[in-house]
């Protein structure tokens, strides 16, 4: 009965996606499809895509150097900050660069983001093998992403930020930088303070509702420092950030596969 309990839980905030912790596989291994455009899937209806050769017209209208001649796009309903931690590892293990990040209002109905990142290669076997990279790291990176019906919380962490985190979120690069997240947004402010209150860290940037976000139901925090300091300042947000949540619905909370921080 537990175990029903935490997948329908699990289901119904993160939008019906794959339990990839109960096989131990990321979906990429189970999804089919015949188009060579085609990479993989992972857990948040997320899609992993490549473009070897993109049209002279296109690349005109999406505004890319023309230097980079293969695209990799990773898009997904559910999951903004997991994907784009995990397009950081892809930016550090691969000869690929991050041409846009954006951020849609979505999560199917839920009070977060899903997202839309493009990668840019001269060659497609790097930005193929950047999308896999991603792909793979989703499945950690939502390790620490907590729900509920009443809502979300998240939290990111790695010990040296890479040119998506940079892009995304004006990280400095080679430093440790984390992130924390919550639905309501009003969770969101009290454990940015708590983070903050934790450790000795630098304030990167504060996003709100009609700030920063695509006026979804969000605060999120993100801040950079010594490596055990910003650890640190995660773990106390997430204690709190738990704590608050489960006022709001007596269902369990439940992370989404296994946390990693």
């Amino acid at each position: 009965m537990r175990d029903n309990l935490v997948e329908q839980i699990i289901s119904e905030v993160m939008n019906k996606q794959t339990d990839v912790s109960a096989t131990g596989k990321n979906a990429t291994s189970i999804a089919a499809c015949g188009l060579t455009e085609f990479v993989g899937t992972a857990m948040g209806h997320t899609i992993g895509l490549v473009i070897a050769n993109v049209d002279n017209q296109l690349h005109e209208v999406m505004n890319i150097d023309k230097k980079y001649r293969s695209i990799g796009i990773l898009g997904a309903r559910t999951g903004a900050g997991p994907h784009i931690f995990a397009a950081d590892e892809a930016i550090k293990a691969t000869n690929s660069e991050i041409l846009s990040i954006e951020l849609a209002r979505d999560t199917e109905g839920g009070g977060g983001h899903g997202c839309l990142i493009i990668f840019g290669a001269t060659d497609v076997s790097d930005v193929r093998r950047a999308i896999e990279v991603a792909l793979s790291e989703i499945d950690r990176t939502m390790g620490d992403v907590y729900g509920s019906p009443a809502g979300h919380l998240e939290f990111q962490y790695t010990a040296r930020a890479s040119h998506a985190l940079n892009k995304a979120f004006g990280a400095p690069v080679g430093k440790s930088f984390g992130m924390t997240c919550a639905c309501p947004a009003a969770i969101g402010v009290l454990i940015a303070d708590a983070a903050a209150k934790s450790a000795i860290i630098e304030p990167i940037g504060y996003a709100s509702p009609a700030n920063g976000t695509s006026f979804s139901n969000e605060v999120i925090f993100t801040f950079a420092g010594d490596s055990g300091a910003v650890r640190q300042a995660v773990i106390a947000a997430r204690e709190v950030g738990l704590q608050l949540l489960a006022t709001l619905d007596p269902a369990l909370i439940h992370s989404a596969t296994k946390p990693y921080i």
